[in-house]
């Protein structure tokens, strides 16, 4: 089908100015995302255009159909004056069809806290009807979906397992084949792409944080992961869905890449994207990661480490996006980590260091911990006392694996 996107130029006059793209030089990664959608960053000669910027290639494709999108506020095409307009927005104004909008965990405009439950409503800038998939709907409905011919799907992922806007694309994907729909994903780059590692996902373990057997940093965009998803068998009842995909320029996985805006509310900058795969281990343990501050997941700490080794102290407040953080109002000791240089690999040394050093060691794991690792091993090999490499060790066979299986769906080398 994707041979269709190339076939007309339709249009390209009036929707030209909008193929702009995004930078692939990153500023200083500690730095917040403007509120007003600009980032004063580098420019360089061959600036990466993401899919949903190529509009001219795919509008023929989706003119004379009705659509629902799913989006969110991270769905943005950029303007050639370097400004940011939403794709609803664009595509409404260019006369699209648009349905519905389905929005993921955080909702349409990205507001809400990690895990809160979304509710429907109505978008009030477009008046279009707003369809949650976080909470007990994860996937469209049969009645959701009539009236709509065809999918598009939008969203800036950040390249791990537990970010949950690859579970919403697997049952998106169902829900398409289920009901006959195309499905066309826009890609964009995936800012922890130049790197894989981690525990692979065990089956018995799988969960919404967890869906597939794959490690947490898997290294691939959401147009790959889409084509994987297709090819691995994994959605329900060995079905396959109607996919294309609107591949991006300029792009390739050693690329750096700076987002326009937040992708979620506890991700404010390119430091938390790139300290996310190793801190969020955190969340299924009693030490917070930097929630109810303004460096979400660039901070970890506790009242239960020990203040003779970890000097650094800060107080989680209940913030946007955080109203009720992991020990609200309570002094935290431990590090911060928003100024280190982020290696290319997960970073074990703080999840070990934390459980070495806290004076509750009973209640330092929780059952999310398990979730989030895919696997019940990583915890027991931090509580038998195995270091850093010897842990990543254990992880090297399913690595081995999981790199041939993902060769086979790589767009971009």
């Amino acid at each position: 089908m994707i041979k269709r996107l190339f076939k007309s130029t339709f249009l390209f006059v009036l929707i030209s100015f909008l193929s702009c793209g995004n930078t692939n030089n990153k500023p200083n990664k500690a730095e917040a995302f403007n509120a007003d959608n600009k980032h004063e960053d580098f420019q360089t000669s061959e600036e990466i255009i993401v899919g949903a910027n190529r509009t001219e290639e795919y509008l023929p494709l989706i003119k004379d159909n009705r659509i629902g999108i799913i989006a969110n506020q991270s769905s943005l095409i950029k303007n050639e004056n370097g400004t940011y307009t939403h794709l609803v927005d664009s595509l409404k104004n260019l006369g699209v069809n648009i349905k519905k909008v389905f929005a993921p965990e955080h909702g349409f405009r990205g507001e809400a806290d990690a895990g809160e439950k979304v509710q429907d409503g109505t978008d009030l800038k477009t008046g279009l009807p707003v369809i949650s998939l976080y909470g007990s709907n994860k996937k469209p409905s049969a009645e959701q979906l009539k009236g709509i011919d065809m999918l598009i799907f939008d969203l800036q992922d950040v390249g791990t397992r537990f970010y949950t806007y690859i579970s919403s694309l697997h049952y998106i994907m169902e829900a398409a084949a289920e009901n006959k729909l195309q499905l066309l994903v826009l890609d964009r780059p995936n800012p922890n792409g130049n790197y894989i590692d981690g525990p692979v996902l065990e089956t018995e373990y799988q969960s919404f944080v967890g869906m597939h057997p794959i490690p947490v940093v898997h290294g691939m965009t959401m147009g790959e992961y889409a084509k994987m998803i297709n090819g691995e068998g994994w959605l329900a009842n060995g079905r396959k869905a109607d996919l294309s995909v609107m591949e991006m320029k300029n792009y390739d996985h050693s690329k750096l890449y700076s987002l326009p805006v937040k992708p979620s509310p506890n991700l404010p900058n390119d430091q938390a994207i790139q300290l996310y795969p190793s801190l969020c281990f955190f969340e299924g343990t009693n030490v917070n990661a930097g929630r109810g501050t303004q460096k979400q997941f660039q901070l970890y700490g506790s009242p239960f480490l020990d203040e003779a080794i970890y000097h650094f102290t800060y107080t989680p407040q209940s913030l946007p996006g955080a109203k009720n953080p992991k020990h609200l109002g309570k002094t935290c000791y431990g590090e911060d980590l928003s100024q280190i240089e982020v290696p290319e690999k997960i970073n074990l040394e703080w999840l070990i260091k934390a459980y070495q050093n806290t004076s509750d060691k009973e209640a330092f794991f929780n059952s999310f911990f398990t979730k989030l690792a895919g696997t019940k091993k990583l915890q027991q090999q931090i509580e038998r006392g195995l270091s850093a490499e010897e842990i990543r060790k254990s992880w090297e066979p399913g690595l081995q694996d999981f790199r041939r299986t993902r060769e086979k769906y790589l767009i971009y080398k």
